[in-house]
């Protein structure tokens, strides 16, 4: 019931987002984010299986599969999961996409090496925030990796949790301050690993960063098949 009370966070209305590829809009862009790049080359993260929260147009689906992970990709915008097709076959990678609400995805628990979200996170409603690190929680395997791209406070909406629900809208999006991601994702059962500001790209590729968003690398307690927790 809490869901109906916020525009915007429906199928359809990102299926309207998503419809005008040509709109400016930072993240309609072909190349991954560069936080990713940097965790693969420093051997934060290693291919494996991949669940991927909020694909858009599947410019990091496209990447963890060229890299030899076996990718989920979930997506509510049914445009969104066209134009990430068109974006995978274009380059001879292999995702499967699913489109529906990330609560109502289907997967083997505990199965997944990496979660990854550039994009849904600071998009869900308040009420929705603790189902989401439960849903992140299931789906990892013990020791593996969740990595997020969010808004930083001067990124969003400037909308307080409150205000969501007398505005009925998430404003564009909910901004994170460092205090508030630490108290989701550097507790039991997660620890930090990476909390920082974006590097800010020239806008030419090969890869995505604006300065108005945080990365963050979180690990689910636990050990991995590798031995490493």
């Amino acid at each position: 019931m809490l869901d109906d009370l916020v525009t915007g966070v429906g199928g359809d209305w990102w299926n309207e987002f998503f419809t005008d590829r040509s709109k400016p809009c930072p993240f309609f862009v072909e190349w991954p984010d560069e936080n990713l790049a940097e965790w693969f080359g420093e051997g934060l993260l290693a291919p494996g299986r991949v669940l991927e929260f909020g694909s858009g147009n599947g410019r990091n689906a496209t990447y963890l599969a060229s890299l030899g992970c076996s990718v989920d990709a979930v997506d509510f915008s049914a445009h969104a999961i066209e134009w990430a097709q068109e974006r995978t076959k274009s380059a001879g990678a292999s995702v499967a996409f699913h489109c529906c609400s990330i609560f109502d995805a289907t997967f083997p628990e505990g199965s997944y090496d990496l979660v990854y979200d550039a994009g849904c996170f600071h998009h869900l409603p308040p009420h929705r925030r603790q189902d989401y690190v439960e849903l992140v929680y299931r789906a990892l395997k013990p020791g593996g990796s969740y990595g997020l791209v969010c808004f930083r406070p001067e990124g969003g909406s400037g909308y307080t949790d409150q205000q969501v629900y007398e505005r009925a809208s998430l404003g564009g999006g909910l901004g994170y301050s460092e205090d508030r991601l630490r108290a989701l994702w550097d507790k039991a059962p997660f620890s930090l690993r990476v909390l920082r500001r974006m590097h800010e790209s020239d806008g030419q590729g090969p890869y995505f960063g604006e300065d108005f968003l945080w990365v963050l690398l979180a690990a689910k307690e636990g050990q991995s098949a590798s031995g490493t927790a």
